[in-house]
């Protein structure tokens, strides 16, 4: 996405706990569970570009288990990154964004925020709270110019997604060599992964002049999965 929105013009901040110096945008290492980090991250912005008109609140971690025996210290974790992180985001741009007057703020969720799947508790009850913050923000930006929305793929191919695979083949009790087919696709109308570059579109459609009606509605891309 950072490369993307770059690509098409925009000046980015890349922000997380280990940025890519070689990346695209520019680096910005903070670590989003943290409230004070957020607000240095959209003061960081503004400090390099003078303003900020764009929020894209991506940051994500994932941990698989049965809710017994479900982490507290995990939940909390993830909790934080994937809805207080976005939050605490968009509380601190929001006067930029106002400023702007075509202000955008776009969460990435997942389809994990309209259905749900076992063993991700924390994961699926922090997007669906995502969907509500959005929603809410739409509200309260419909006059500001701003839009809010929350993207929701379905499994993308990446190493959040590659890295659960022996977690979920403990907690199904499958090989590790099916899960990817038995679990990952299994919801999937279209048995295919989702490329970073195809999620990237939809969001450079929503930032763009073109996206503008697009607000407080979850922006489905799930190959069919909430078909069924």
């Amino acid at each position: 996405m950072a490369e993307r929105l770059e690509n098409d013009g925009i000046d980015v901040l890349a922000v997380d706990l280990r940025p890519d110096p070689d990346g695209p945008g520019t680096p910005f290492e903070a670590d989003l569970t943290d409230a004070d980090a957020n607000e240095a991250a959209v003061q960081e912005a503004l400090n390099r570009f003078g303003r900020l008109d764009v929020v894209v609140a991506n940051a994500g971690i994932q941990h698989v288990s049965p809710i017994e025996d479900f982490p507290v210290d995990k939940w909390n974790t993830i909790v934080a990154l994937l809805l207080t992180s976005p939050f605490l985001l968009a509380k601190h741009a929001w006067p930029s964004l106002r400023e702007s007057e075509a202000g955008r703020f776009v969460a990435i969720a997942s389809v994990h925020g309209l259905v749900a799947s076992p063993f991700k508790i924390a994961y699926i009850s922090a997007k669906h709270g995502v969907i509500g913050l959005c929603k809410t923000l739409a509200l309260e930006g419909a006059e500001h110019g701003i839009t809010a929305n929350a993207v929701c793929p379905a499994y993308v191919r990446t190493p959040l997604v590659e890295k659960q695979i022996a977690d979920q083949a403990k907690a199904h009790g499958l090989p590790e060599d099916e899960v990817l087919e038995k679990v990952i696709l299994q919801p999937h109308a279209v048995k295919e992964l989702i490329e970073p570059a195809e999620v990237a579109g939809v969001v450079a459609f929503l930032v763009s002049p073109a996206g503008k009606m697009f607000t407080g509605a979850p922006i489905t891309l799930d190959q069919g999965w909430t078909a069924r």
